[in-house]
């Protein structure tokens, strides 16, 4: 894909983004550490996780205050100097909606770390995230058509559902994939950096939402710092909620760039989408954990902890390549045909093991929280 002329005016302000956000994640992970060892926000090892002592969570929090005091301090030196344009279509509550939805999708999370809500709790909260983000002007209202050439439009009712739909999945997706250290930090990091180049095409051309995506990437880097195997601390709820949604409304500002999310971020897409018809098939709730996910199965095949993250982080890296390459039409074709692939290859490599994920003792209470 061609660049926007004059590109190169960008880059730095994308690398002052990465960096500074970086920094304070970096710094700030140690803080939220002992805060959350305090307010015992551990998690304790049992039979789902693959943890072998107990582990603070919550240190998505640290990735929030990153990214929201990069986001912030950005928006009021643009104000003052007008560098980077603000893409025309984009409304005047929709920045403040991605900042105060990222706040209160943050607070959602440390409720969930610190008091272990319910699962129907969680997703009212993310319901009610999501029609915060609408409320702000936050909205799909156009996709790429997989059947031919154009967008199918998303009027009223339509795009409302959708718009909701992409960010309580996309939370729930990250939340999922979210079972060993570094693995869905590492993940968002990569869709983080992929929309940042995505946004200097000639196709998107939103230079300062890519500078965004890369206060994101920032932080979330610091962060890994501290996550990566071994973890000294997990990114809990907290980050779960403060990335899923911060990715989907970055992913919808200006030019929607759904169909580059969905392709970047298809092994946790598509690992949900498979996880949850093999519950409901089998008469378990949806939202029931087990150790039916990728990461699992690639663990009981013999491969290493770090070994199974740095896999599945390659796979990420090549559907972020293919995101340059194919237009949005074909970008939506190959994540259907990603899905598919990915569902058979699951199914192949586990099939003498899967009724093991599927066992009563690898079930927690369905209302046990979490």
């Amino acid at each position: 894909m061609p660049l926007i002329p004059g590109v190169r005016d960008y880059l730095p302000l994308m690398a002052i983004a990465f960096v500074i956000a970086g920094l304070l994640s970096l710094v700030l992970t140690p803080l939220v550490l002992r805060i959350a060892i305090r307010l015992d926000n551990i998690d304790h090892p049992e039979h789902r996780r693959v943890n072998k002592a107990p582990i603070p969570r919550g240190g998505g929090v640290a990735v929030a205050i990153a990214f929201v005091l990069v986001a912030v301090g950005g928006f009021v030196l643009n104000d003052l100097t007008g560098d980077v344009p603000v893409p025309r279509s984009i409304e005047s509550l929709e920045l403040p909606g991605l900042i105060i939805g990222g706040v209160i999708a943050t607070v959602l999370g440390v409720l969930d770390d610190t008091f272990q809500l319910r699962a129907r709790w969680q997703l009212l909260g993310q319901v009610a995230l999501a029609l915060f983000a609408v409320a702000a002007g936050i909205l799909v209202t156009n996709i790429n058509n997989p059947f031919g050439p154009g967008s199918i439009g998303l009027d009223g009712v339509f795009g409302i559902a959708f718009t909701v739909l992409w960010i309580v999945g996309m939370i729930n997706s990250i939340n999922f994939i979210d079972g060993l250290d570094g693995l869905s930090s590492g993940i968002t990091l990569i869709a983080a950096v992929t929309l940042g180049l995505i946004s200097l095409t000639v196709a998107v051309a939103q230079p300062f939402i890519g500078i965004l995506c890369f206060g994101l990437a920032g932080a979330l880097l610091g962060f890994l710092r501290w996550n990566f195997h071994p973890a000294a601390i997990f990114i809990g709820t907290s980050g779960v909620m403060f990335v899923g949604y911060t990715l989907a409304v970055l992913s919808i500002l200006g030019t929607a760039k759904v169909a580059v999310a969905l392709l970047v971020l298809g092994v946790p897409i598509i690992d949900t989408f498979w996880i949850i018809v093999r519950r409901v098939a089998t008469g378990h709730s949806p939202f029931t954990p087990d150790r039916g996910h990728i990461h699992h199965r690639l663990l009981d095949l013999g491969l290493s902890h770090s070994q199974t993250v740095l896999v599945i982080y390659g796979i990420c890296v090549v559907l972020a390549v293919m995101s340059f390459v194919l237009s949005g039409t074909n970008q939506v074709l190959a994540f259907v045909g990603f899905g598919v692939v990915f569902g058979l290859i699951l199914f192949l490599v586990t099939r003498n093991e899967t009724s093991n994920a599927l066992e009563a003792e690898t079930y927690e209470e369905p209302e046990s929280g979490g």
